[in-house]
């Protein structure tokens, strides 16, 4: 019986340790990313690569110097829409850089940095297509990726408007464009940064249009570990010192204005007015 109880409180312990507290001792930091978040965080030559990603290793380079650890490893978890907040909250990633929407319902499992991005969902539809709002989809179909806050806010306003569109559920972002390329859907939602960078990657991006008002307003953040103070400041700090010096800016035309991977198209997406003014304030701190 004793021993089944220090097995406990060694387990306890174990969780209870800080993300810094586990890289002093030669632990590696955990970076989550995703696979076809363009420009955010995806795949390319088989590697992560992305805005977010290359936020989250200067991030990592912080902890560095935090722990002295200069030879910190940094390993590379691929998560989906469907696993990312689990894979945060239940201690297998230490940052989750990908285009996740703070909101106050994943603030519940999960803390946020401060943004990175502001964009709001919109429809993806091909460029032929008469459909020009959500309205327009009136008995059709409408396809979003599972577990994202533009399939819940299309979800309510399909049954709040009673447009009676049919909402199909995709695994990730490249299904869904599939399906809209196939004809098995008539539009994609999704916030529209990601849908312009998913349409520059296709064989023929003009082929699609991004389409519609916003359905909502996505202040996209890196995910931290809940229960962490010591952690969270420093990645605030990193993050903060970023913008305020005017060096996420670099960063930001890297992958916003110039030609990116895998087509070597630019997306040119200047910094738009929302997330300058947020960026005078900077916070981790969201009104939604």
């Amino acid at each position: 019986m004793a021993w089944a109880l220090a097995l406990l409180c060694c387990a306890a312990s174990a969780s209870a340790q800080g993300v810094l507290e586990r890289v002093a001792a030669g632990g590696a930091l955990v970076i989550a990313h995703r696979e076809s978040s363009v420009p955010f965080s995806y795949i390319h030559d088989g590697k992560p690569v992305g805005y977010a990603v290359d936020l989250c290793l200067r991030i990592a380079d912080a902890v560095r110097s935090k722990t002295g650890m200069k030879n910190m490893p940094v390993r590379f978890l691929q998560v989906t829409p469907a696993n990312r907040v689990e894979a945060v909250k239940e201690g297998r990633a230490d940052l989750e850089c990908g285009s996740t929407t703070n909101n106050a319902a994943r603030r519940q499992d999960v803390e946020f940095t401060i943004p990175h991005f502001i964009t709001g969902a919109r429809l993806l539809v091909p460029a032929s297509s008469p459909v020009a709002r959500m309205e327009d989809l009136q008995g059709k179909k409408l396809v979003s990726t599972k577990g994202t806050t533009p399939l819940k806010a299309a979800e309510q306003a399909n049954k709040g408007h009673l447009m009676g569109i049919q909402i199909l559920e995709a695994p990730d972002h490249e299904a869904a464009v599939e399906m809209v390329e196939k004809g098995q859907a008539d539009a994609f939602v999704m916030d529209d940064v990601l849908l312009y960078g998913l349409a520059a990657s296709r064989p023929d991006p003009k082929a699609l249009k991004v389409v519609g008002r916003f359905l909502t307003t996505e202040p996209l953040a890196i995910m931290l570990p809940k229960n962490d103070p010591e952690f969270k400041k420093l990645a605030d700090d990193e993050m903060r010192q970023l913008i305020t010096s005017r060096q996420i800016n670099a960063i930001y035309d890297k992958w916003f204005m110039q030609p990116i991977p895998p087509n070597n198209r630019p997306l040119n997406l200047p910094v738009s007015y929302l997330l300058r003014d947020f960026w005078k304030y900077p916070t981790d701190k969201v009104p939604f």
